[in-house]
């Protein structure tokens, strides 16, 4: 009880901690828009690791010093489409997706169990006595029964509708040719800070002339959409509650 007692403070204690913390960090931006992050370089940031991925084995290339055509050109004049890291495109997100699911389960199940010994041998009274108090009877020595009944209902209905547009920028060449790009925009509008961010892997081919690319032909794709301000911030659940949800086991 005592080490339940110890850690409970532990918990709490770390809680009031984190609490103060990011209270202190609310006051001191009461009245000011939220900050917007500063433009950096990908690869500078902490945490970045580059995309490994299984890879073909390379072709050889052949050199035609003749030739008007350069290898793995896709046009006879410069490609304009992003190619090279450093290289900007836009990635046009449309997402529209829809989900209804509906499950419902019953089970139920009833036992019974009767057991006893009327006969045995004619000295079934002798050894109840012997073995059981006063007054039992040897026809109903066990009676069990047990009733059990399940009912559970689920049901799930989804509609999410996002239609964006982002510029990502390429942060790394593949071996086989395919990007790694990554995207980051902040938009504030007043108060409310809106914040997308997107990753995945492309292939070059899929990029149109106009350089751009659909989101559902980016792999690995991580998109995110969310924001932070005022209107987010009234949404959430205080840190108090959140705390307590993870804590209460009922």
């Amino acid at each position: 009880m005592t080490a339940r007692l110890i850690r409970f403070a532990m918990i709490a204690a770390a809680a009031t901690s984190l609490t103060a913390c990011g209270a202190a960090s609310r006051i001191a931006d009461i009245g000011k828009a939220p900050e917007m992050s500063g433009i950096q370089d990908p690869q500078a940031k902490a945490g970045y690791q580059p995309v490994s991925l299984p890879m073909p084995t390379p072709l050889p290339t052949e050199r035609n010093p003749n030739s008007l055509w350069r290898t793995g050109a896709k046009a006879f004049f410069k490609d304009q489409r992003a190619a090279k890291v450093g290289d900007i495109l836009t990635i046009n997100i449309s997402i529209a997706d829809q989900a209804k699911l509906s499950n419902e389960s019953k089970r139920s199940r009833a036992n019974t169990e009767k057991a006893g010994m009327p006969n045995l041998f004619g000295l079934e009274g002798a050894t109840l006595n012997r073995v059981l108090p006063a007054g039992a009877s040897a026809s109903s020595l066990v009676d069990l029964s047990s009733d059990t009944s399940n009912d559970g209902k689920g049901s799930v209905d989804r509609n999410e509708k996002i239609e964006l547009k982002v510029a990502a920028l390429v942060t790394q060449t593949l071996p086989n040719g395919n990007l790694v790009i990554q995207g980051h925009q902040e938009v504030r509008v007043n108060y409310e800070l809106r914040d997308l961010q997107i990753h995945g892997v492309i292939r070059p081919e899929d990029i149109t002339a106009q350089n751009t690319i659909s989101y559902e032909k980016i792999a690995e794709a991580r998109i995110s959409y969310g924001g932070r301000g005022q209107i987010t911030d009234v949404q959430q659940p205080r840190y108090g509650q959140q705390l307590y949800d993870i804590i209460m086991p009922f």
